[in-house]
């Protein structure tokens, strides 16, 4: 049996959640202007924010709209190195330690952090964050799974589960998981506080906050080392005005996915026009609500699925060859772990096949509608505005239409009115990502112990999947120290997500990163990274911003 430490160092993390932002975004906001104007700032442009800001950071709160970036301010005890594997490896934390039964991790704590109001960072405040998600469940909005936290000594903190769970340690990854000051937070009404003066770890303390620039001011006593920069500024733009943004120098770092971007932007000046896109593992998917009929019958599952068109979607996202496979799993990040019948697998359409599964699950189709046992559905099809995802929703519905006969509403909505939906599962069909460290970090978002009743917020699990094979599955790939056990769990887990379709997988997920470098120069590039530059990865964020230096002039 491989040792304890020896499992650490390839351990995989459990799923790590990403808010999908707040409101909706308008051309022509942001930061003209304010771009490179200071030699020692860097300008980072959010498409995803809205167009004003919140002053909101209390991220267990159960406010959708929150400040922006508070992931460079609070820190995890853990990162997810998505260079090396998606393992993951301490960061707060000195070392991540499990016992030889799984169910119970020893957290060893870095003995030289402060938080930025200078108070050391101890067992006390790690105890107290831990507890939060634990004293009500509207705060485990990163989907903790371990049932008790305890100090061992003052560096030493003790993690509990009732089943082995060496596979779960990623939660503590998650910017849903952050370690705060006990000291400030005791005592406050989490469901109403704002913290308005964030005191974290992490490496910038809030030095200006209005609605349409946030600054952000790097700390000279930070445990992780010194910046170059001493300004972050966050400005609210979209995708349409960050583009010119960019070209025009008034934004050095955006997230973006910029069809044509190759001529548009990188040609114009290749040295500092960068256009990088990192796979993060999983897949933008089709989620059915399998708490609501009929999206609980799996003959309608599998329909809907076959007849999405995968290829054409991908060719109006200008990424010929992303197409998914069945399996959720991304064949250039987890090659041969891939079933050998689904390693790089095109889904065609198959619209015979899917008439076929129709009539297999009881219905039929009237006037756009699905009927089976005298009861008749509209399906409606929820997605992400923010994200430019009306032609595609519009390409699924006409195909579904066109071979199915089947009349789907589209309802776009903002980022944050959708995560608010498809937490309470207010949604029939709808668009997400699947993402995580590994193989578990993929699958355990279909864990019943996830899944919440139709209402109730859900930190992941969205589409309220309940099976015994996937939990059993489940359990063998989050619970075991063996690498046959696991192989085998994550064969099954892959059967399940391509016959039982649970979600499916339509195209593969990127981080898709937007720099101009006329002012910072030292960037990660895809072909040579040990660290992601995508500010939602928290610690990768850090490590990117510690790696720059002023361009020459």
């Amino acid at each position: 049996m491989p040792t304890r430490r020896a499992f650490l160092a390839r351990t995989t993390a459990a799923a790590v959640v990403f808010p999908l932002g707040a409101s909706a975004c308008t051309a022509g906001t942001g930061a003209s202007g304010a771009g490179g104007t200071s030699a020692k700032s860097l300008v980072f442009g959010k498409t995803d924010g809205g167009t004003t800001f919140v002053r909101n950071y209390n991220m267990f709160g159960p406010a959708t709209q929150k400040s922006p970036n508070s992931e460079m301010i609070y820190e995890p005890l853990a990162r997810i190195d998505y260079s090396d594997g998606a393992k993951v490896k301490p960061w707060l934390a000195k070392s991540l330690e499990f016992d030889e039964a799984g169910t119970t991790l020893t957290v060893t704590l870095r003995d030289d952090v402060t938080f930025s109001d200078g108070k050391p960072m101890t067992a006390d405040d790690v105890v107290f964050s831990l507890g939060i998600p634990l004293a009500d469940s509207s705060f485990n909005t990163g989907g903790t799974t371990y049932e008790r936290v305890a100090k061992k000594d003052a560096t030493t903190v003790t993690l509990h589960w009732k089943q082995p769970a060496f596979s779960e340690v990623g939660q503590l990854a998650s910017i849903m998981v952050p370690i705060v000051p006990k000291h400030i937070w005791a005592g406050k009404d989490l469901k109403s506080w704002s913290n308005p003066d964030p005191v974290g770890t992490g490496p910038f303390t809030l030095e200006r906050f209005a609605a349409q620039q946030v600054t952000l001011r790097a700390r000279d006593d930070y445990w992780g080392g010194k910046f170059a920069l001493k300004e972050l500024k966050v400005v609210p733009t979209s995708g349409d005005a960050v583009r010119a943004q960019l070209l025009r120098g008034e934004v050095d770092w955006a997230l973006i996915a910029w069809n044509g971007a190759e001529k548009e932007y990188e040609a114009k000046d290749p040295e500092r026009h960068l256009y990088q896109k990192y796979a993060t593992g999983g897949t933008y998917a089709l989620f059915f609500n399998t708490a609501r009929a009929p999206f609980d019958n799996v003959h309608l599952r599998r329909a809907l699925a076959m007849t999405i068109p995968r290829k054409d979607i991908v060719t109006m996202l200008e990424r010929p060859g992303t197409e998914a496979g069945p399996t959720g799993l991304v064949d250039e990040v987890f090659g041969d772990a891939i079933l050998p019948e689904y390693r790089h697998k095109v889904q065609a359409v198959d619209a015979a096949g899917a008439q076929r599964e129709l009539a297999l699950g009881g219905f039929t189709v009237r006037g756009g509608k699905l009927v089976k046992d005298g009861k008749s559905y509209a399906p409606r099809l929820s997605f992400n505005q923010d994200y430019g995802w009306d032609p595609y929703a519009n390409i699924m519905i006409r195909n579904w239409q066109k071979h199915l006969g089947i009349t789907v509403k589209q309802v776009g909505a903002p980022s944050a009115n959708l995560y608010e939906q498809q937490q309470a599962g207010d949604f029939d069909l709808t668009i997400n990502f699947t993402i995580g460290g590994g193989v578990a970090g993929v699958y355990s978002g279909l864990s019943s112990r996830a899944r919440r009743p139709l209402g109730e917020k859900a930190a992941t699990n969205f589409g309220r999947w309940k099976d015994q094979a996937t939990d059993t599955s489940l359990g063998k790939l989050l619970g075991s120290n063996e690498p046959a056990v696991t192989k085998t769990a994550t064969a099954e887990l892959q059967r399940i997500v391509a016959d039982q379709v649970p979600y499916s997988p339509i195209y593969n997920s990127y981080w898709f990163i937007a720099i101009n470098a006329s002012h910072w120069t030292g960037w990660p590039t895809p072909e040579r990274f040990s660290h992601v530059p995508f500010p939602g990865l928290g610690p990768d964020a850090t490590l990117t911003l510690m790696g720059l230096k002023q361009a020459a002039k």
